[in-house]
């Protein structure tokens, strides 16, 4: 009782905020606020907030003040590089100049310029290890390679943005569903980097659904895109489509179309009124014949991506001033053998000196070259052995040759040679149009035959029909050909 008492007498002697200074401080503070506060509903400040919420791709809390300071500096740094930031404006940038400091230190390692930049200043706005690293890793890992996707990103910039799983594996799939080789990927995307911007449902889905709507075989469609990718980003309304029809028109058909495309995509390329359609007209203006344009695209597709009428005058002067070939001819030439166009002069010389050096007059030459033009593209060297087999060892006047310039184009060694010594054997005599103008299996019929067929200009393809064949009655069961079979190429004779 009495320890109980000197407790509190002692309790009371004390001062309470002597012992809690920091509370007595806080209760003296609390006690200065005033009584009533004011509070405002329905109105809003004309003053921003201090502060703002946190960026998400930064993670960094910074008030407006410090955000235009810091994008400030981070202009000022920029400019001194020579990067020009007027389109940077609206672009939420980097917390700090280091952070963009690295940013374009990045971009330089791996190839890229100022004017690089400069040309597509947005890729600053893209995080080196959120954007740029895993986007490179998946390039390099689809096959290109690591010196070369400075040139991809410089071509393409914009991949950067892209997510790895959501846009670029996607289409990635895509190309390996057309039968794209898996090591051709990154060629593919490098002639073509715009893919990996496109959607899988829209233009590249019904391009390809088009070309094998008209008869290009599925499995060729992953050559075709490997050859020449931007078929892929052709609209079928606009481009494509238009393209077949005219082509359709002028006599192919469909068929061989499609043959043409699946060897050379290419052609998909071709601008159909600044380049298609003056280069048919510029062949009818030097004399082809509207009825063999079929067969002159057919045979030599390019023709309708050149520099056509350049080409076409400069060479038809040459036939008539060095080959005596007037225009009519030329034109012939150019039906029958449309690379001539655009075959080296120097080259077209070299048979046609040899055959000079024969004792070949210079009409007989022009002649020979207006109904065989191939000669003009053969090596002078198979020439000679063949003219030397034909002097020595059969012994014919050089009328038939001029007569059957084809002669030259056939194999010396597997043609002419066995058939000679099989015609010397039986001492049959028949021309060399007779002798060379058929498969073996007829020559066998031929000679075991007690007839001698009479002469013909051979067997002739028609554009969009059946092979035609003179003497039909005895063409073998083997030779006959079935609807499956059905040529579609040049008027020609063999």
């Amino acid at each position: 009782m009495v320890t109980r008492r000197k407790l509190l007498n002692l309790l009371s002697a004390l001062n309470v905020s002597d012992l809690l200074p920091h509370h007595a401080n806080a209760i003296n503070r609390l006690s200065k606020t005033p009584k009533t506060l004011r509070v405002y509903y329905g109105t809003q400040s004309s003053k921003p907030p201090e502060y703002e919420m946190p960026s998400v791709t930064w993670g960094v809390i910074q008030g407006r003040k410090e955000k235009l300071v810091s994008r400030v500096i981070i202009f000022d740094y920029l400019k001194g590089l020579g990067i020009i930031p007027d389109e940077l404006h609206d672009l939420e940038l980097p917390s700090t100049v280091d952070v963009m400091r690295e940013r374009v230190e990045f971009l330089q390692k791996i190839g890229l310029t100022v004017d690089d930049i400069n040309n597509y200043p947005l890729i600053l706005g893209c995080s080196v290890r959120k954007n740029v690293i895993p986007v490179l890793g998946y390039l390099e890992k689809i096959g290109i390679a690591r010196p070369k996707l400075g040139g991809f990103v410089k071509n393409y910039p914009q991949v950067l943005h892209a997510s790895v799983i959501v846009e670029l594996a996607p289409v990635v799939k895509f190309l390996r569903g057309l039968d794209v080789e898996k090591d051709d990927i990154g060629y593919v995307l490098q002639k073509y980097p715009e893919l990996l911007g496109f959607k899988l449902e829209g233009t590249m889905s019904t391009s390809v659904a088009y070309l094998v709507s008209i008869g290009v075989n599925p499995r060729d469609i992953g050559p075709m895109v490997t050859q020449y990718p931007y078929l892929l980003g052709m609209r079928v309304g606009t481009v494509i489509k238009p393209l077949i029809d005219y082509l359709v028109d002028l006599g192919l058909p469909k068929k061989v179309l499609a043959r043409m495309l699946e060897k050379r995509a290419y052609i998909l390329g071709y601008d159909l009124e600044e380049t298609v359609k003056p280069n048919v007209e510029c062949l009818i203006s030097f004399g082809v014949r509207r009825e063999c344009l079929a067969s002159v695209i057919a045979q030599y597709p390019q023709i309708l991506g050149l520099p056509l009428k350049a080409k076409l005058s400069t060479q038809q002067y040459f036939f008539s001033l060095k080959l005596k070939v007037d225009p009519e001819g030329f034109a012939r030439v150019v039906e029958n053998m449309p690379q001539v166009v655009s075959l080296n002069q120097h080259v077209i010389m070299k048979p046609v000196e040899f055959l000079l050096g024969r004792t070949v007059t210079v009409e007989d030459v022009a002649r020979m070259v207006i109904k065989c033009p191939q000669l003009v593209a053969l090596r002078v060297e198979l020439m000679k052995n063949s003219y030397y087999f034909f002097k020595s060892e059969m012994g014919r006047p050089l009328k038939e040759l001029v007569e059957f310039p084809e002669y030259f184009t056939y194999s010396l060694e597997s043609r002419i040679k066995p058939r000679y010594q099989r015609l010397k054997s039986k001492g049959i005599r028949c021309s060399l149009n007779w002798m060379l103008n058929c498969s073996d299996q007829r020559f066998e019929e031929r000679l075991q035959g007690h007839y001698i067929e009479t002469e013909s200009v051979g067997p002739r393809f028609c554009m969009g029909g059946k092979l035609e064949l003179p003497g039909n009655d005895i063409m073998s069961d083997d030779e006959a050909e079935s609807d499956d079979e059905i040529l579609y190429t040049r008027t020609v004779s063999l």
